[in-house]
């Protein structure tokens, strides 16, 4: 494949441009990177599978940032309130062909690059807090609408919200946002050794699908040399 093949998912950007200019270094934002996209799988089917032993899945409720691991039963569901909280269930490609037929949108991308697949929905208000990532991840708007933050460089000390399971941070003054529509994608790269960014996800309402692009250090790929290459080689930057 030539590193300038044009990949719909990434609009108007060629896999080389992402390489040298995005990966890795700052987000991009594709409108309509799938045209009259319609999620794979609704609400009520992620909801099913939660209920699977076999399923990792977990419920965030914005109050008090609670975190409730699955598997859940049907009496979970009723208990929870009307809004503010957000369901996520991981490797969803493993169950649902449809989700999995995504990663091949993603072809610029060598496979062992390429970790599970995430789906969450999130009631009105609902979100997973303020936090930074160690990963590359490209963010796919399914239904409803969704607000993405990105704050400053993370060091890894900085102060957490306490009483809580989960690393919500203390303080987070966003630098820039984005709302997402159906069919939208934003990617949001890692850092390097550090964290180098914080993203918090304050939902409007609905669904988002997000197609994470967990960087790994096995494999041995025949493809792209910009990927591969490490930064005294001339590469993109690499994620230990």
């Amino acid at each position: 494949m030539s590193a300038q093949t044009s990949f719909p998912v990434l609009g108007n950007v060629t896999a080389q441009q992402f390489l040298d200019e995005y990966w890795q270094k700052k987000p991009l934002l594709v409108r309509s990177a799938f045209p009259d996209f319609e999620a794979p799988i609704n609400a009520d089917e992620l909801a099913g599978l939660s209920l699977e032993e076999e399923v990792e899945s977990r419920i965030v409720l914005t109050e008090n940032w609670q975190l409730q691991q699955g598997p859940f039963s049907e009496a979970t569901y009723k208990r929870l309130p009307d809004r503010e909280w957000t369901l996520l269930v991981q490797a969803v490609d493993l169950w649902v062909p449809e989700v999995a037929e995504l990663k091949s949108k993603f072809a610029f991308l060598p496979p062992w690059r390429l970790d599970d697949i995430m789906v969450s929905y999130a009631t009105d208000g609902g979100s997973v807090g303020p936090h930074f990532d160690y990963y590359d991840v490209f963010l796919i708007q399914g239904q409803g609408k969704r607000c993405w933050q990105v704050g400053h460089t993370c060091h890894g000390q900085e102060a957490l919200v306490e009483g809580t399971h989960l690393k919500i941070l203390e303080e987070f003054s966003p630098i820039d946002e984005w709302v997402l529509e159906p069919g939208d994608m934003l990617y949001l790269p890692a850092g390097t050794s550090i964290p180098e960014r914080v993203h918090g996800a304050f939902v409007d309402d609905h669904e988002v699908h997000s197609v994470v692009e967990n960087l790994k250090s096995r494999g041995e790929p025949d493809y792209l040399d910009e990927i591969v290459r490490g930064p005294s080689e001339g590469g993109a930057d690499a994620i230990p």
